[in-house]
């Protein structure tokens, strides 16, 4: 009886450290005309190259690269604050200088793979350049699966 109190006891406080916060709404009290928008997100107007890459059919474990490069079209200097691979079998590296108006960057994706079979993996690039969204690079290919190889056995006389 002791053990089943105690199992009630825990699963309850249990239940307590999952369950969420609810927040209180807050009430406008400004004319609509006046309320605050949350900045306005647009496309970069940076030039990209490239903005997907196929690299076909590849090894397993053998790790692939591919650079995506872009010209500086703005009226700024523009600084690449992030790059963010999708998943941990994709690595980036990129232009870590200030890129100024008409110079050249690049983002440089590593894909190794360790499995077969069809890959999509993104690269999510955020740059310094105002009211910019993200810029989201692909690269996707194939994994050739593994051959077996038969081993002969020799029998000796």
């Amino acid at each position: 009886m002791k053990t089943l109190k105690l199992s009630i006891v825990a699963l309850f406080i249990s239940s307590l450290s999952f369950a969420q916060a609810v927040e209180a709404k807050k009430v406008v009290t400004k004319a609509p005309s006046t309320v605050a928008t949350p900045a306005q997100t647009k496309a970069s107007a940076m030039k990209w190259h490239n903005e997907t890459h196929e690299f076909g059919e590849i090894e397993k474990g053998k790790p692939v690269s591919y650079e995506f490069t872009f010209t500086n079209t703005t009226n700024e200097t523009v600084l690449i604050t992030n790059v963010k691979p999708s998943c941990g079998c994709t690595a980036a590296n990129y232009t870590k200088t200030p890129i100024k108006p008409g110079e050249k960057g690049s983002i440089t994706a590593t894909y190794n793979a360790a499995s077969p079979g069809s890959f999509t993996k993104t690269v999510t690039v955020t740059t310094s350049e105002e009211g910019a969204a993200p810029k989201v690079l692909i690269i996707k290919g194939n994994v050739k699966t593994e051959e077996k190889k038969e081993e002969k056995s020799v029998m000796f006389k």
